[in-house]
């Protein structure tokens, strides 16, 4: 499979191979949920704390007697029942990361990048350099490439001013060949490789 290369304007660059096996069939799918899963799960902090009764402040002693006031029976002033009691069954600091292995999250990569093909949603440009840090340019750089909607560009190695000039900018996302995942190739509906990124990235997955 050949996927056409581009310069920042728009024009034609010629065409490059598509360094690994484009997935037809239905496998990978379950790769590409659990490592999504795994993903988003990762991303959670896990700082929920409540205190349990043994953990609040309050004293031990019993608040009145057990018969004979008309009230209801009470052991502690630390009950859950009572307003600044312990809570019951409450969050605890935990962590919510979810193993997978390093072949099921490359045949999830592998899954998406196919399926993004397919659909048309990838564009290579020959490189993706700035020459200043300013939006306005980076809008121009965008328009040029004619991107509406979410984007995700993906550069061989993290550039400063590519980097600076898109922050304030809203839906579109940078990664690097060597820290691409699932998650962002589904994430965005538009993603643009630049050659070199595209070729590294495939012989991440050539072998997979």
């Amino acid at each position: 499979m050949k996927i056409a290369v581009q310069d920042l304007k728009g024009n034609s660059q010629g065409e490059i191979e598509v360094g690994f096996a484009v997935i037809e069939n239905g496998k990978g799918t379950q790769a590409v949920h659990d490592t999504v899963t795994a993903f988003r799960a990762a991303q959670r902090s896990g700082t929920a704390c409540t205190k349990t009764a043994g953990e609040v402040q309050g004293s031990n002693k019993k608040p009145w007697r057990q018969k004979g006031t008309g009230r209801a029976r009470a052991g502690s002033v630390r009950s859950p029942l009572w307003r600044g009691g312990g809570v019951v069954f409450g969050p605890k600091p935990r962590d919510f990361s979810k193993k997978v292995s390093a072949s099921t999250r490359a045949l999830a990569l592998r899954k998406a990048l196919s399926e993004r093909l397919k659909a048309g949603d990838i564009r290579i440009v020959d490189e993706l350099k700035m020459a200043t840090h300013r939006t306005k340019d980076f809008l121009g750089l965008l328009a040029g490439l004619q991107i509406t909607g979410t984007a995700l560009l993906v550069n061989d190695a993290v550039d400063k001013n590519l980097t600076l000039a898109s922050r304030n900018v809203q839906n579109v996302e940078l990664a690097t060949s060597d820290t691409l995942n699932t998650y962002q190739v589904l994430k965005s509906d538009k993603l643009v490789f630049t050659k070199s990124a595209f070729e590294r990235v495939s012989a991440r997955l050539a072998n997979d």
